[in-house]
């Protein structure tokens, strides 16, 4: 039933074993005599040389959905892709949740099953690094759909990275991975994307997946004359983007700008909160607001962590290292406004409560030196360099 035969991939040049039915041979032989070509089921036994694709699609998280739904939406009239499977890591994935609800078939990490004989494979935000055996049974490699344009923030946080840094245009790189490191295989294509000013992490993640999706079926439009001109990626200019920690979320007033405050809120604030100390306790700062400007009078040198209530637009201000920065609301044991919060304040410290109509800095909101001098105590959020690095050290592992 079966006969063998070696056939060269493109680009790669590496030999690849591959069976064929004698029915595809036959329907070969066939359409030289002015018979009919074999059928798409036929064919699909064979090293297909242009679309429709036999794929197999690695992945897990939303990102990842985006680009399997544009291949799944692929296969009809002037289809990009024929067959297409996916493998997940587990079961509770948005991947997963796609391709049962679309009826496809669904292979549970590590155990693959390669008999369908697939042209290509493609992951997408898949946690886990492919071994080599598993990319060489892919005549065509495995592509990769990676939101930045490589080598700048290879690893597994780049949009997060990307609004931390405050990078202004960004983009996403079609690559063919390699083993045992992730990012550094070969760019097939890519594409610029503007980053849109005070944009998060999860609005640019969702752009970019959608940007990805259609660069990657561009891409397998055209995929052996990619290959053949593939390059490899520039050794300048690289950069890493390790998994975002809960330790950044933790700020430090007197070293922070307003710029950077916001970048680090946008970046990681739908998934941990901007945190500081308020009397010994860990305390996190929600529903950040930018910068504000409070009338101070004679306090305009209130040092960083200094705190303002703001009765007009129901905000809590904190001076950082450069302006005063707001926000809406704070958790400690349960969520409570600016105004509750700076009112429990006066149960606990004997300050007056926020329907006062003075705007200063109220005492003691927090524990720390004045960095005036050690005959100046004034107390506020997170506290002086000595006693905030002390306080981070020590709570660094709250939730």
């Amino acid at each position: 039933m079966w006969s063998l035969m070696c056939v060269k991939v493109l680009g790669s040049g590496r030999p690849v074993l591959r069976g064929l039915c004698r029915a595809c041979v036959a329907g070969k032989l066939a359409a030289g005599a002015g018979q009919s070509h074999p059928s798409i089921t036929q064919r699909s036994r064979c090293l297909s040389q242009q679309p429709p694709w036999r794929v197999l699609f690695f992945g897990s998280d939303d990102f990842a959905v985006e680009s399997l739904k544009l291949l799944h939406a692929s296969r009809g009239e002037r289809a990009v892709v024929d067959l297409l499977e996916v493998v997940t890591l587990s079961s509770s994935v948005p991947v997963r949740k796609y391709a049962e609800e679309h009826k496809l078939r669904v292979h549970d990490w590590p155990d693959v099953d390669f008999s369908g004989q697939f042209d290509v494979g493609v992951v997408v935000s898949f946690g886990c690094l492919l071994q080599e055996r598993v990319i060489n049974r892919l005549p065509y490699g495995i592509l990769n759909v990676h939101p930045s344009l490589l080598p700048r923030w290879r690893g597994p946080a780049p949009v997060f990275h990307t609004v931390l840094h405050g990078d202004k245009f960004t983009g996403v790189t079609i690559m063919q991975i390699r083993p045992k490191r992730f990012d550094v295989g070969p760019i097939l294509s890519q594409e610029f994307y503007p980053v849109p000013e005070k944009i998060t992490a999860e609005e640019l993640g969702a752009s970019l997946a959608i940007v990805g999706a259609q660069l990657l079926v561009d891409t397998l439009r055209n995929l052996p004359e990619r290959i053949a001109n593939r390059r490899e990626q520039a050794k300048e200019g690289a950069t890493f983007a390790p998994k975002i920690s809960s330790s950044l979320s933790w700020l430090i007033w007197e070293e922070q700008t307003c710029e950077e405050i916001g970048r680090l809120f946008r970046a990681i604030g739908s998934r941990t909160p901007l945190r500081t100390i308020w009397m010994g306790r860990a305390i996190k700062l929600l529903d950040f607001v930018g910068e504000c400007q409070p009338f101070l009078g004679p306090h305009s040198a209130a040092v960083p962590g200094s705190v303002l209530y703001q009765k007009e637009s129901n905000t809590l201000l904190v001076r950082c290292k450069d302006c005063w920065v707001g926000f809406k609301s704070v958790k400690l044991k349960k969520r409570l406004s600016a105004a509750d919060f700076y009112n429990g304040s006066v149960s606990l410290g004997g300050c007056q409560g926020a329907d006062s109509d003075e705007s200063e800095p109220r005492e003691p909101l927090g524990l720390g030196q004045d960095p005036h001098g050690p005959s100046q105590s004034r107390y506020y959020l997170g506290g002086g360099s000595v006693t905030l690095e002390h306080s981070v050290r020590s709570c660094s592992s709250s939730p």
